[in-house]
């Protein structure tokens, strides 16, 4: 007869995909009630520690790597395609932000340094180290990326939820202090954006993923390419001021790299790139959309106007072709 903690377990162990219950579902029930008193299983439920650990292994057995069915096998490469891109682009971009503001401080003047400078002293010790914080801990994408492709998994994942809580202050700091509220739509987009990088991640990652390589290249290699593209844009195009110029147009000019070169692969990371690129370039367009919209109303220069229509034009053709294309290459399987 089925006890009430029996069926509990049972209850619980539907967040696991069918494929995987049908497997090992009685075997995982039998070690739950293993040392459990017969009589006090009705008065006995699942703890939380094991709730949350079914929880993980649902996750972990949906973004697979072997030995499940091919959508789950599919799913979990195309997560780590996404993570992997993502973590590069935001890498990419916070070390040229920085470099580039460092080089504007310190070649135009002491009155751009001491300008630099005051953005983290004067204004109190408290608001001078988020300050610090805001500025340095983006540059941990960066740890968090080779990490990555060095199969340093922990130090991966830890490295980017540090790098990304700096994108929360603005949403939060209103509410702590006396921050002007930021624009609603351009913070939400970029926090969004982070956090879905750093918890793909964490999630796709898992101890039974294999380890994150490139489609093309050495890490090192592409991205110093990535912060070229990037450094480049905002070099050739002053006018673009907002922070999604640089990245949105990385995606563009590695995008349509990748749809070039795709010709050469003929394995199944071909697919899951695919996927992750659609998505990447999905998430993208609506952080540039986003970005847009403090600046509406506002005179602005032409060439400021005619780079971001055209940037989003780009990323939404890029975008569908790439949607198609994932779409064929996972008929064609």
């Amino acid at each position: 007869m089925t006890t009430l903690l029996e069926a509990r377990y049972r209850t619980v162990l539907r967040l696991l995909p069918a494929y995987y219950r049908r497997e090992r579902e009685d075997e995982m029930v039998e070690t739950y009630l293993w040392d459990v008193d017969r009589e006090t299983q009705d008065q006995s439920r699942p703890t939380a520690g094991e709730v949350a650990s079914v929880a993980a292994l649902a996750l972990r057995s949906r973004l697979a790597a072997t030995g499940a069915p091919p959508r789950y096998d599919l799913l979990g490469s195309a997560a780590r395609h996404f993570a992997l891109f993502a973590v590069l682009l935001q890498a990419a971009a916070a070390v040229v932000d920085r470099v580039l503001a460092l080089t504007w401080a310190t070649t135009h003047g002491p009155r751009e340094w001491d300008l630099f400078l005051s953005g983290f002293t004067g204004r109190g010790v408290p608001t001078g180290v988020v300050e610090v914080a805001q500025w340095t801990l983006p540059l941990l994408w960066t740890v968090g990326f080779f990490a990555l492709v060095h199969d340093r998994r922990r130090l991966a994942r830890t490295a980017v939820l540090l790098a990304a809580l700096p994108t929360l202050w603005p949403l939060v700091g209103p509410l702590v202090t006396e921050l002007l509220p930021p624009d609603p739509w351009s913070a939400t987009a970029t926090a969004l954006f982070a956090w879905l990088s750093a918890l793909a991640l964490c999630a796709a990652y898992h101890r039974d993923a294999p380890p994150a390589s490139l489609p093309v290249g050495t890490p090192g290699i592409v991205f110093t390419a990535c912060c070229v593209v990037m450094g480049g844009s905002v070099v050739l195009l002053p006018a673009m001021p907002d922070t999604a110029w640089a990245p949105a147009t990385c995606f563009v000019v590695g995008a349509l790299g990748w749809l070039l070169l795709r010709g050469r692969r003929k394995d199944q990371s071909v697919a899951c790139a695919a996927v992750a690129l659609a998505a990447l370039g999905l998430l993208l367009l609506a952080v540039r959309v986003a970005a847009l919209h403090p600046w509406l109303g506002l005179p602005l220069p032409a060439a400021f106007v005619a780079g971001a229509v055209g940037q989003v034009a780009a990323l939404t053709l890029l975008t569908a072709t790439l949607a198609v294309v994932a779409r064929r290459d996972l008929v064609t399987r």
